[in-house]
């Protein structure tokens, strides 16, 4: 058998007219050769009656801290109701079609509720039921400890069922479905001139959806890539090939590495960010033993840092915006200053093609001085460059960086 494995986001699934147009996705595949195995995230958005938001909601008007045992068993409640109608839409349209939860589709978890990592896929009853001649629909999101516990991945683990099972079917595709043409170079409501990328490296859209791009969960393609099963993104509403993303060898194949065909792949941004810095005063051992000091009282109470820089006298860091007070309490109680800015933005050029290669920086530098627009902090990787500005400069940052390097 040919596996091929869909999934299908909840505005995918919203409306009846819609999961009609899934259910032809899905026939289409089945008469293209493949053997489809789809996974489906719950119906529609907040707001909407069986999504999961929808649901969490209803669940805290009863207890606002419901345990978080409780609220797995009741998160994984709008997949199930979202696939068996799915099966419904396949079975009237003449193709056999069976239900799984993630626990009936083998899908073993660690015990770590709401965020539950997937530790390894058991895919005989999938095997069993495609062999039978069954479209096999798949309840995204949630799984199964090896004592029977329902648990949920978080937000995005739709995307990583559908990924990890890919891997545990060696699928010729993953393909995930979305309201977008696939992975753009910048987000469209943002950018008019926005495009779809071709192709993209399974590190490049890590690293853009750890930036900001919402397309796809950078875990689901850190599962893939282990075993280079190639991921498309496309949209439910086209009929258009969408992004491949695969290695760096077939993104590239045939073009010459030493110029690469691009320099940056695309443009993302986080909005809601608070910059810190920090004075530790001191230098030498006195200031890397307060640096220390500093570092663990905030990971201690579970604050997350980002965008750090650390200088011999001083480290500045990000946090977002909903934590910002209560790091700014910890360090005081621990005895630091600290100089706060808030309303700030992070703004990322990503693309593989960037390293080794000069002057992305000072073009960076160029695009945002033409536009009047502040370096508060900046930083950098091999495929990446970050610079924070202040969050009401961020739009504009981002249309002139896609500006300078997207439609020149």
């Amino acid at each position: 058998m040919r596996f091929i494995v869909q999934k299908f986001g909840g505005t995918s699934v919203a409306t009846p007219e819609l999961r009609e147009r899934v259910a032809g996705k899905i026939i289409a595949a089945k008469e293209e050769g493949y053997t489809p195995v789809v996974v489906v995230s719950a119906i529609g958005r907040a707001g909407d009656p069986y999504a999961t938001d929808t649901l969490i909601n209803f669940a805290r008007q009863a207890h606002r801290d419901l345990s978080a045992r409780e609220m797995d068993l009741l998160m994984s409640c709008g997949e199930i109701i979202s696939g068996v109608v799915m099966a419904a839409v396949l079975q009237k349209a003449g193709h056999p079609a069976v239900f799984l939860t993630g626990a009936q589709a083998g899908i073993i978890t660690d015990g770590s509720y709401n965020e539950a990592r997937i530790l390894k896929v058991k895919p005989e009853n999938i095997l069993k039921q495609a062999k039978e001649g069954k479209i096999v629909i798949v309840a995204g999101f949630q799984g199964v400890t090896e004592d029977g516990e329902i648990t949920t991945l978080g937000r995005g683990g739709s995307d990583t069922t559908a990924a990890a099972l890919g891997v545990a079917l060696n699928a010729a595709y993953v393909d995930i479905y979305t309201d977008v043409e696939g992975i753009m170079t910048a987000d469209p409501r943002i950018v008019d001139g926005a495009q779809a990328l071709e192709k993209v490296t399974y590190d490049e859209i890590c690293q853009l959806a750890h930036e900001g791009a919402k397309v796809v969960h950078p875990r689901a393609v850190e599962i893939v890539m282990q075993r280079n099963i190639p991921l498309r993104v496309r949209s439910t509403f086209s009929d258009t090939p969408g992004t491949l993303v695969t290695s760096s060898g077939e993104v590239y194949r045939g073009t010459i590495d030493i110029t690469r065909d691009r320099t940056i792949t695309g443009i993302t941004q986080i909005p809601n960010l608070v910059q810190f810095k920090v004075a530790t005063e001191e230098t030498g051992t006195e200031g890397l033993t307060r640096q220390r000091r500093l570092f663990k009282s905030l990971a201690l109470s579970g604050i997350s840092l980002d965008f750090i820089n650390v200088y011999p006298d001083e480290v500045v860091f990000t946090v977002k915006e909903d934590v910002w007070q209560k790091a700014a309490q910890i360090l005081e109680n621990a005895g630091f200053k600290a100089g706060v800015t808030p309303d700030c933005a992070k703004v990322a050029a990503v693309g593989a093609g960037m390293t080794g290669v000069p002057g992305v920086m000072a073009a960076i530098v160029e695009a945002l001085t033409r536009e009047n627009i502040q370096i508060l902090q900046a930083n950098d990787s091999y495929t990446t460059i970050w610079v924070l500005v202040k969050r009401e400069d961020m739009e504009k940052a981002v249309r002139a960086l896609h500006r300078q390097f997207m439609e020149s």
